[in-house]
């Protein structure tokens, strides 16, 4: 275990920004570098609401987690591109409905899983697995995996803000089918992912000028479609604060939804679905 870890620690690049680093900046964490925060702030002067995005991206996570937990009856979670620790992780809103929910989450980022499994991974049902969404087989197949994760029963899981860092050569859609047919009936699938809007072309341009992976903006039926064979549940495929806004007395989600400054007309560029497999 030590030697993989310092493996990783060598892996970790500070001389280019990580996607896992900059979210860490935007929701107020420590874990990120000079690097990341100079992309982030770049992207917030090309376009202001991006932190607001961030924020209400985090705050579709954990609704969604707490709905499956609380209302669908979900004891098992896989959240694959998890990035770094902040608050609210998916162990803790899952954990906080029932204790015996197992989560596993996965990351190619290897400072994320450094962090990850040091903050994390501290309970026998939380893992923190090295591994990487286009890998999916690889993914399924890890013992790590297999020790928590039991696909014979239902299952969600969660590919939140990662999807749109596949390109159609890629292929996502065969992604999302090797997953579909590894979960068993009652499972759930929980996507956001960025639209097709000038402003996040205009990230994408930040992104690939710093020398961070490329993201791949998408125009809305598209992501629609990555739902095929599951069944979509209300509000479907909606604007990240009309995906079920918490009610006034609802669980505190922190970070907190976007404030009344980023309305959800403003952030209508980033969209997000849970969807069942029958």
């Amino acid at each position: 275990m030590a030697d993989e870890i310092q493996s990783l620690v060598d892996q970790i690049d500070t001389g280019r920004p990580s996607v896992a680093r900059m979210y860490d900046h935007y929701l107020g964490g420590k874990d990120n570098y000079a690097v990341d925060r100079n992309a982030a702030d770049q992207m917030m002067l090309a376009v202001p609401e991006s932190k607001e995005m961030v924020r209400a991206n985090r705050a579709f996570l954990v609704r969604a987690v707490h709905y499956m937990a609380a209302e669908l009856g979900i004891r098992q979670f896989l959240d694959i591109g998890s990035g770094l620790p902040t608050q609210q992780n998916v162990h803790e809103v899952a954990q906080a409905v029932s204790p015996d929910s197992r989560v596993v989450y996965v990351d190619h980022d290897p400072h994320a899983v450094v962090h990850g499994r040091a903050l994390l991974a501290t309970g026998e049902n939380t893992a923190f697995v090295h591994g990487d969404l286009l890998r999916t087989e690889d993914i399924l197949k890890d013992a790590k995996v297999g020790e928590l994760i039991d696909f014979g029963e239902p299952v969600a899981v969660l590919i939140v803000a990662i999807l749109h860092f596949v390109s159609d050569e890629d292929d996502p859609s065969g992604i999302i089918e090797q997953l579909h047919e590894a979960m068993a009936p009652g499972s759930h699938l929980a996507i956001s992912h960025v639209l097709d809007d000038p402003r996040s072309h205009a990230i994408g341009k930040i992104l690939t000028a710093s020398g961070a992976p490329p993201w791949y903006p998408r125009p809305q039926e598209e992501v629609v479609r990555f739902f095929d064979g599951f069944d979509l549940v209300e509000p479907g495929v909606a604007v990240l604060p009309r995906w079920r806004p918490p009610a006034p007395a609802a669980v505190p989600l922190h970070p907190a939804p976007a404030s009344a400054s980023a309305s959800a007309d403003e952030l209508h560029w980033q969209v997000a679905g849970i969807a069942r497999r029958d």
